[in-house]
Formats: C-alpha cells, sequence, structure tokens
C-alpha cells in the first residue's frame, strides 16, 4: 500500500510518502523553493517523494491531505455570525485558502499524468491537529500513550488531546480558534521586536538572560481553566476576524500585527526594530516563556490524571518550545515523551498518511521513527561534477582517513560545513546538513557568527554527543536524536564545553545513535579520541535561508562565508 501525505498552502508545505506504512522519503518544500517556511503547494517535494518510492502518482494507493475545510464547519459558521464586523478580507481568504485546498487534485495531475477522476477517489482529508497527532503516536515506540497537539490554529482548532492505543486514536478535547497558546507566544514574540513568521525560538533563546518577573501579570492575558485546558484575554490580541495570517502570491506566510493597543497600555509600548534589547525586555521573554511552560504543564497533568498513561506524544507549533519539552518529565506525571522530528507543520504530511494508514484502513504499527534522514541525497560523483563544473580544487578521501583530517580541522579552530547522507526532515540539522565546531572553544559562538551565521548573540548553539555520554555530561539521560528537547548541563562541564552552554548551564541535546547515523558518529568518535570530549557543537548548515538542500547550494555557502572546510560525502574543499 503506498500513501502520499501533503501539507498544502499552510506553512512549511513539505510531502512525505509510505509504502506498507514505512517512511521512504519526506521534506519541506522550502528546500528545493529557496524560501523559508513556502506555504503553497509542494509540487517538487510531491516530485522528490514519488522518485523515492520508484513509483508514478498512479500507482499511490491513497493521498492524505492535512487539513480538512469542513472540520467544525459548524462552529466555524456559528464564529463568522457571532461577528458580523470582521474583516471581508480575512473571510474572502480563508474561503480562497479552503477551496485551494479542496481542488488540490488539479494540481497533482500537474506533478504526474492521471485520471483526475479516479485521484479525487484516492484522496482523503485529514483534521490539521490529528494529522499532528498522528505524526507523533504512530511514529512513536508506544502502544499506548496520551497525546498532545498545540499550535497556532489548523482547521479551527488549536489544541487538541486525545489517547492513542494500537492503530486508532481518539479526540478527548479541544480548544477553538482563537485561544491559542501559539498566538499568545506569537504576540509577545512581535511586541519583543521580532516579526517574521518562525522568529519565537529568538524568544526562548533570550528568556535565560532575564528573570522570570511578569509571570502574576500575565495571567490576566492567558488563563488557566479547570478542565486542564486555557482561553485567552482577547483583549490583548487582533481581533480574529481581521484575519491571523495571510499568504500572498509569492506564498511566504505574513503574520498580521497579534497585540493591541490594550495590550500596550497593560505592557508597554512594543519594541521597535533598531531598539536596544533592555532587561526589561529579557525580563519579560523569561516570564513569557515560563508561564507558557506552566501552561504545558497545566494541560499534560490533567491529561495524564484524565488517562492514568505515563508515555505522552506531543505535537505543533508549541511542541518546538524545546525548553519546555525537556522541562516535561520533571514538572508532570508522564515518564516517557515522544516528539517526531517534524513536529511543526511540515510534520502534517508525515502525520496524514500515517493517520490513513493505521486509523482510516486499520493497518498494523510499523516500528518506530527515530531516524529523520528522509531528504535528498547525492553521490561523491555528482559532487565531484558540480565542483568540477565551477572550477573548484577538492581533496577526495576515504571514511577512515577524511574523519581524521576533518577531526584535526576542527580541534584546530576550523569551522566546517558538513553535507553528508541524507537530508533531515524537520528544522533542526542532525549531522546531516550541519555546520560544526569545536565545543570547548569559548570564542566558537563569537566565531561562528562572524564568519557565517550573523545572527542575535543571544541564540545559543546546540551540542551533539555520543548517545552513550549523555549521563556523562547532563543532569537527565533521555534519548533525544531529534533535539527536540533542552536539558542541565552539568555544573562541572560547563567549562568544558562552553560553546553549547547556554547562559542558563543548558543545552538543546542530541543524542547520536550509530546504528542511525554511522557517519556522524564516526566523525564525533574520531574528535573524542582526540580532545577527550565526545561532543562536536553542531547549527544549520544556512546563512538566512533554508538549510542547504543540494551540493552547489551547500558550496555557494561556503564561498560566500569564511567557513574553512567543506566536506560534501568524502570530498573535501578547503580555504
Amino acid at each position: 500500500m503506498i500513501i502520499l501525505g501533503i501539507n498544502a498552502y499552510h506553512a512549511d508545505s513539505s510531502a512525505a510518502i509510505f509504502v506498507d506504512g514505512k517512511m521512504i522519503a519526506a521534506i519541506e518544500e522550502e528546500r528545493f523553493r529557496r524560501v523559508k517556511h513556502w506555504a503553497g503547494f509542494p509540487s517538487l517535494a510531491v516530485e522528490f517523494c514519488l522518485k523515492e518510492a520508484g513509483v508514478t502518482l498512479n500507482e499511490v494507493d491513497h493521498i492524505a491531505i492535512g487539513r480538512d475545510p469542513w472540520a467544525k464547519v459548524g462552529k466555524k459558521i456559528k464564529f463568522l455570525l457571532l461577528n458580523p464586523s470582521g474583516g471581508i478580507e480575512a473571510v474572502k481568504n480563508r474561503i480562497s485558502n479552503s477551496k485551494k485546498v479542496a481542488s488540490l487534485a488539479d494540481e497533482l495531475v500537474h506533478v504526474s499524468p492521471v485520471d483526475k477522476a479516479i485521484l479525487k477517489q484516492r484522496i482523503h482529508h485529514v483534521e490539521h491537529h490529528r494529522s499532528h497527532l498522528g505524526s507523533a503516536f504512530f511514529a512513536s515506540p508506544f502502544e499506548e500513550a496520551a497525546l498532545l497537539s498545540i499550535d497556532g490554529s489548523g482547521d479551527f482548532t488549536t489544541t487538541m488531546i486525545g489517547v492513542g492505543k494500537g492503530n486508532h486514536i481518539e479526540v478527548i478535547d479541544s480548544v477553538d480558534f482563537p485561544h491559542s497558546v501559539g498566538i499568545f507566544y506569537s504576540a509577545f514574540t512581535q511586541w519583543l521586536g521580532f516579526p517574521h513568521y518562525g522568529d519565537e525560538y529568538k524568544v526562548m533563546g533570550l528568556a535565560p538572560y532575564g528573570e522570570a518577573k511578569y509571570v502574576d501579570q500575565l495571567r490576566d492575558v492567558i488563563r488557566f481553566k479547570d478542565n486542564g485546558l486555557f482561553e485567552l484575554n482577547l483583549k490583548y490580541f487582533r481581533n480574529a476576524m481581521k484575519g491571523i495570517i495571510t499568504y500572498g502570491e509569492d506564498h511566504i506566510p505574513v503574520v498580521a500585527t497579534l497585540y493591541t493597543d490594550y495590550f500596550e497600555s497593560k505592557l508597554g509600548k512594543a519594541r521597535k526594530k533598531g531598539e536596544e534589547l533592555t532587561q526589561f525586555h529579557k525580563d519579560m521573554a523569561a516570564s513569557v516563556q515560563r508561564i507558557t511552560e506552566e501552561l504545558i504543564f497545566h494541560i499534560l497533568t490533567s491529561l495524564q490524571k484524565r488517562t492514568g498513561l505515563k508515555n505522552v506524544c506531543i505535537a505543533g507549533g508549541v511542541a518546538q518550545n524545546s525548553v519546555a519539552n525537556g522541562k516535561i518529565t520533571r514538572n508532570t506525571p508522564f515518564t516517557n515523551v515522544y516528539i517526531p522530528s517534524a513536529g511543526h507543520d511540515a510534520g502534517i504530511s508525515m502525520g496524514a498518511a500515517l493517520y490513513v494508514y493505521n486509523q482510516t484502513m486499520k493497518q498494523p504499527r510499523q516500528p518506530a521513527i527515530w531516524s529523520a534522514y528522509t531528504g535528498s541525497h547525492f553521490s561523491n560523483e555528482e559532487i565531484e561534477t558540480c565542483l568540477q563544473q565551477q572550477n573548484i580544487s577538492y581533496k577526495k578521501m576515504e571514511d577512515a582517513e577524511l574523519y581524521d583530517y576533518v577531526a584535526n580541522r576542527l580541534v584546530n579552530a576550523g569551522v566546517v560545513g558538513w553535507f553528508s547522507g541524507r537530508s533531515e526532515f524537520g528544522p533542526r540539522a542532525l549531522g546531516g546538513r550541519s555546520i560544526l565546531a569545536d565545543p570547548r572553544r569559548s570564542d566558537a559562538k563569537d566565531l561562528l557568527n562572524a564568519k557565517i551565521k550573523r545572527r542575535e548573540s543571544f541564540r545559543p548553539f546546540a551540542p551533539s554527543i555520543l548517545k552513550e555520554y549523555v549521563e556523562e555530561y547532563f543532569t537527565v539521560t533521555d534519548v533525544v536524536p531529534f533535539m527536540e528537547k533542552v536539558f542541565p548541563i552539568k555544573s562541572e562541564k560547563h567549562t568544558t564545553i562552553p560553546a553549547v552552554t547556554h547562559v542558563d548551564g543548558t543545552g538543546r541535546l542530541q543524542s547520536v545513535d550509530n546504528s542511525i547515523s554511522p557517519r556522524y558518529y564516526a566523525l564525533i568518535e574520531t574528535f573524542r579520541k582526540k580532545t577527550g570530549v565526545p561532543i562536536l557543537l553542531n547549527t544549520s548548515f544556512n546563512e538566512n535561508e533554508p538549510i542547504v538542500n543540494s551540493p552547489a547550494e551547500a558550496l555557494d555557502c561556503f564561498l560566500r562565508t569564511q567557513m574553512d572546510m567543506l566536506v560534501m560525502e568524502n570530498i573535501i574543499v578547503e580555504r
């Protein structure tokens, strides 16, 4: 059985393909379009997935669309009737977007020749948050688990809780738009001076520089309910009928200003572009992060009491809050947490496909997904051709020699672009498309920002650590393959790995497994043998763009920055 999953006309559009329940390929459209969070129809991602599976669209049995225009239609109509003075343009945008989703067959026939009438019979619309739940539970190692999907909004829902057992998900409850943790966090992200879609991680990185002084004040903005859920005080937020996110002809998501004059009257004027980040801003970031964590724990603690389960699976944009994720087992009764590599909206394609396979078609679960390496890959021959076409000189080495050569460069203050195997599905570089440095260097962060990343100084870099050594360096031991959790680093190790120890003594962990990432593991092991430290500083291979997808893009990034070495498979380019 072949199932194609699609996230279309929504931020982070993507495609994923499964054959008999096994994920063959999954990738975001932005990797091909070179536009962050691209939100149109993912035609190039679909073409890639079909090619990887070796099939045509005609051979696909089911097409799962992670969007259901008819979900909660009654509540949508009621909402419109109760808000007759809402912006007509926002209503038009929603109708237009729903029509696009409903007519995806028209787009698909352009990708691969197929009879449209037959194609329409194969299409399944899976509600946004059910797709999120599917991406988390059906990919998890748990036979039974509590489930949470939490984000900005999708199909009129912002939060959904449920239970998964075997190949079935049961929804327990949900929170309707516009009451949204995602909108809450995004409003403060904008107010703090970070206006772009997806900037929320900047607030998470800034928070440790402040003190959570304003949590009690924020309890008027977002209110915890006795049923384990929440609601917003809507006086602080933009009228939802005027529209929250729009997608222009360029398919770039643009978020409207979410905070109101009332918000500013209560909490202060918004920070403007170029204005100093004061201690007040840092304290407010800390407070926003703290109350968000408290809310997640509030939801999960109630969910655990309702279900009696010890395992939980989480997805949705708010599930990308790795700081909160790392605290779940210490602040709720849950003992095991699974979050997929693409917990954000790109994972909708994967989740919709899994939902159709397991829930709709009642097929048995497949082994848990622990690898995010489902994207593009290139041979040494293709890489050499790329370099030769641009008259770039290079070395070619066998693996053992290459690991030693690269590790020596890292030891000697080198910054290395590492392009190996298949690209990762999700927002994190995990040793497939990474920029690497020595974590022992106290100046590595400044070095990377000066040479390549050119990003805010308060944002941390992450440690990739051999999984056997996690307990030696972190106070919490866990399997974290997707860099989805932040844990405290042991105090005695702070001076050993200063480049990946954030100001609050934490690190966003990636535990590297030899069976999943053999080449990346081998490089870190070679570095360990030379230095005694089983860790590399890892950041995404890009410079204010989507993560590089092809050898040409990796080379271009190398040439326009001050990276010291570029390694693509067994090929090395140096300054």
